[in-house]
């Protein structure tokens, strides 16, 4: 891997209805469907902080990889991948709530169970915990962590399980089927990890609905980006990016520290091994630049 080969910050496509998020870039393909560009852009304390090498093609690979495992869990939006970048997905609208399923009591981020425990909190997202936890203890069992999405702050904020009906984000019954879907995609998950001598920490959820009232799982599932790997005690994530900038004195507020470039080379290293080790494929970096190659495939699929 040559890590000093440009990054890919960002699509600019020919398509209808572009729409920007945090990492994936979107545009509206017609008969129901949409196409998602995976750049390289890294989201932490819900803002972009740099651009890693490969890690968009790593998300879309090991998102495709995941997706075609679990369908037997519940229904997802991918149809195709034009590109190592790209995928086409049904069109689905997002729920308003995110799902983190967690099953150790860890982070640093605001929104994480330890930062909270380590405030002195006890009764965190609904859930009432005991005295005398240690950082990175295993929970007795799995705990569903819901979130809004963005919020009036612009941040992600914390919701109670009961918050999510009775304030009215979802109704109870599209609640349940997304609460079940989701312990049951990180009890998978966690097999799976394990299998492969890894820990499958916590990992964030996010559902839609298609315009037949389906409830399918979208955006991308148990990425270094979504989810917490352990690997004897190493993180395999995006946690220790994180890390860093809180050891700057950064939590998400105001204008972030410049960080070294070694420092998205490292993170480079640790989507790539992540993607290796879970799936059992080298992986194979996509042609450079990722622009030129990805209007390519576009057109050759007739996309364009």
């Amino acid at each position: 891997m040559n890590a000093s080969l440009a990054t890919f910050e960002r699509s600019t496509l020919p398509l209808p209805d572009r729409r920007e998020g945090k990492v994936r870039d979107s545009y509206a393909l017609g008969q129901g469907r949409r196409l998602f560009v995976t750049t390289d852009r890294l989201s932490a304390f819900d803002r972009v902080l740099g651009c890693v090498p490969y890690k968009g093609q790593v998300l879309n690979q090991m998102a495709a990889w995941w997706f075609e495992r679990t369908g037997h869990l519940v229904a997802n939006h991918m149809l195709s991948l034009p590109d190592e970048n790209a995928l086409v997905a049904r069109e689905a609208a997002p729920l308003p709530v995110e799902i983190i399923v967690r099953g150790y009591i860890t982070g640093v981020t605001e929104t994480s169970l330890w930062y909270r425990y380590s405030l002195g909190e006890r009764t965190i997202y609904g859930h009432q915990l005991p005295d005398g936890l240690v950082k990175d203890q295993k929970l007795p069992e799995p705990l569903l962590t819901p979130t809004t999405k963005g919020g009036p702050t612009g941040h992600d904020e914390r919701l109670t399980c009961r918050q999510v009906t009775e304030e009215g984000h979802l109704d109870a019954a599209t609640w349940e089927k997304a609460s079940q879907a989701a312990l049951a995609l990180f009890a998978f998950g966690s097999e799976t990890a394990r299998e492969r001598g890894l820990t499958l920490v916590d990992s964030k959820y996010e559902f839609g609905t298609t315009t037949e009232g389906e409830l399918i799982l979208i955006d991308e599932v148990h990425t270094p980006d979504s989810s917490r790997f352990w690997n004897d005690g190493e993180n395999l994530d995006k946690e220790f990016v994180r890390r860093a900038f809180v050891e700057q004195g950064y939590r998400g507020q105001g204008q972030p520290p410049v960080m070294p470039v070694d420092l998205w080379q490292r993170a480079s290293h640790l989507y790539i091994l992540i993607y290796e080790q879970l799936s059992g494929q080298t992986f194979v970096p996509g042609e450079q630049p990722v622009g030129p190659r990805l209007e390519r495939n576009l057109r050759r699929e007739g996309l364009l």
